[in-house]
This record gives C-alpha cells, sequence and structure tokens, in this order.
C-alpha cells in the first residue's frame, strides 16, 4: 500500500512537474512574441524614417557598384576602413566635427551629397552630427555589432557606411545622424560640387 502511495505521488508530482512547464512554455513564449513584436514595431518606426528621408520620385543618381579590392585602392586606408569595413573613428578626432560654414557633406568614396550644413549641429559627441539626410541619399539597415540593435546608415549610392542614427537629437527631427568624418568630405558654399565618381 506505500509504494502504491508513493508511485502516485510521484506521477501526480511528474504531472505537476509537467503541467509547470508546459505553462512556463507557454508564458516564455508569449514574452518572446511580445518582445518580437516591439522589435517589429521599432524596425518599422526605422524604415518610415527612412522612406521620409527618400525622394518622392526616387533617386536622381545610379547606383555605383565596386568591389572591396577596387575602394580599397582607391581609398586611403583610415577612409575605406570606415566606409567598406564599417569602423568607427575616435571621438573628437575630425576637423569636420567643428566645420561650421555653409555648403554640402558629400560622402568620401563616390562624392553624392548627404548632408546640408543647415542641418549640422554640435551634439557633444565628438562626432559630426545632423539633424537630417538629403532625403533619398541615405539607407539604413538594423546592426547588431554591440548587441543590442542600431539603426546604421550608408550612401545610397556606394553603400559606404557613414554612422548610426539615433533619436535623441533636437527639434523638428529628434534624429541624430552621428557621422563619421573620414566618411565626409565638406564643399563650401560656392564652390562646386566634386562629379560623381564613376
Amino acid at each position: 500500500m506505500r509504494d502504491e502511495r508513493n508511485s502516485e505521488d510521484r506521477a501526480i508530482d511528474r504531472r505537476r512537474f509537467l503541467a509547470l512547464s508546459g505553462a512556463g512554455a507557454v508564458a516564455l513564449a508569449l514574452g518572446v512574441g511580445r518582445s518580437a513584436a516591439e522589435r517589429s514595431q521599432r524596425e518599422q518606426e526605422t524604415a518610415t524614417m527612412a522612406s521620409a528621408n527618400t525622394a518622392v520620385e526616387g533617386p536622381s543618381f545610379e547606383p555605383l557598384e565596386k568591389s572591396k579590392t577596387e575602394w580599397r585602392e582607391i581609398l586611403p586606408a583610415d577612409r575605406y576602413a570606415i566606409l567598406f569595413a564599417e569602423g568607427t573613428e575616435r571621438p573628437g578626432s575630425s576637423p569636420l566635427n567643428g566645420e561650421k560654414r555653409s555648403g554640402t557633406f558629400v560622402c568620401a568614396a563616390c562624392f553624392l551629397p548627404l548632408f546640408e550644413s543647415d542641418a549640422k549641429y554640435d551634439s557633444g559627441t565628438g562626432w559630426p552630427s545632423f539633424t537630417e539626410a538629403i532625403p533619398g541619399h541615405v539607407d539604413t539597415k538594423r546592426d547588431f555589432k554591440l548587441l543590442l540593435p542600431r539603426t546604421e546608415y550608408h550612401c545610397a549610392r556606394c553603400g559606404g557606411h557613414q554612422g548610426h542614427v539615433f533619436d535623441d537629437g533636437p527639434p523638428p527631427t529628434g534624429k541624430r545622424f552621428c557621422n563619421n568624418g573620414l566618411a565626409l568630405e565638406f564643399v563650401p558654399e560656392g564652390e562646386p560640387l566634386p562629379a560623381l565618381r564613376t
């Protein structure tokens, strides 16, 4: 009789364990699903932000496709490391951080204009920062290099990495395009923009 009760108790304990395990798995799945839904919503917001930076009639340029080997031959090593190996320069190291003149900031690889000087501001981060890009001239993607998701942006023409965009900028956009100075060149107002690289 004692063995029968122990056997029944063990069966009940196993059932409880299985039931609790099943409930835990369902709760975990619901939590993961909610996190996935939240991530999806954040990604949609980022895509909406990227779409807002896309010209209605589409870009007025042809994509420039070159291999990394070709870019390595064209660009100085420090610029290549930023633009095509997605490196990051030291904060405060770029003279463009203090650039205050009117003009245009162009991609250092293909010379596509990316930012106007009236969108530049001092974010206090040590990198040139902008509230908005020229519509249609940057594209974005999710970046998990620091484990937490960030929004990387790059030149829409050549794919050269520029930096990351954050939601902590000033009005009216609330965006901070945090750019590597080596990924840009500055053309003062009144000087001709360089021809797009071919």
